[in-house]
């Protein structure tokens, strides 16, 4: 998706609301929790059992309840990727519903990669080409070559850490150099080098 797209997004909904998609079974309601042990989902011919039967269908429930209010979902990898095979198979199920139903709408992997070189490509490829989403959210600790494979896809984002709103950001987001700058004003300054503009880079500014 290119920046004209998503503005126009914006303006059609007249909303800047992204839904964070963070499933945690043992907060589910029970009603849908049960629907672990009660036989099988079927999805475009795969079927879907176990946990990953109640996390489909609680994501299709809250995709459906907030379509028409949002402009992005948001799911964060860590609530797919603790419950194994049955997370990621949900997962992937979530992102090809949105994908089928709603394909106006903004997809980000709240992965927070960062990583260097040919691993920086591969979580690149897995995300963009594997898994579809149009962003993933990138740590930038390591500088250019954990952020530049990237963005080398056309139409997908790189959303880069730069201030974060936890506690802990102030034990090194804001150390100041020697002029005084903060180390947050130094990343956003930087990667502006690295090939990012406006059709391909977002920032995370808590």
């Amino acid at each position: 998706m290119n920046r004209k797209e998503l503005y126009q997004q914006i303006q059609a909904k007249k909303s800047m609301l992204c839904v964070g998609l963070d499933v945690d079974f043992n907060k589910m309601p029970e009603h849908v929790k049960a629907l672990a042990n009660r036989g099988e989902l079927a999805l475009k011919g795969e079927l879907y059992k176990g946990k990953a039967r109640s996390i489909i269908e609680f994501n299709k429930a809250i995709v459906d309840a907030t379509a028409a209010h949002c402009v992005a979902y948001k799911p964060n990898l860590a609530f797919y990727e603790c419950y194994g095979i049955d997370g990621m198979r949900a997962l992937d199920a979530t992102v090809d519903y949105i994908r089928s139903k709603y394909p106006e709408i903004f997809l980000i992997a709240d992965a927070k990669r960062g990583d260097i070189g040919n691993t920086a490509k591969m979580y690149a490829k897995a995300f963009f080409e594997e898994m579809d989403f149009d962003a993933v959210t990138i740590a930038p600790y390591m500088g250019a070559d954990s952020v530049t494979p990237f963005l080398g896809h056309d139409g997908r984002w790189v959303i880069l850490l730069a201030l974060t709103s936890n506690k802990g950001a102030a034990d090194f987001q804001y150390t100041q150099d020697a002029q005084g700058t903060p180390l947050y004003q130094k990343v956003l300054a930087k990667s502006l080098e690295w090939g990012g503009n406006a059709d391909n880079m977002m920032y995370v500014v808590g």
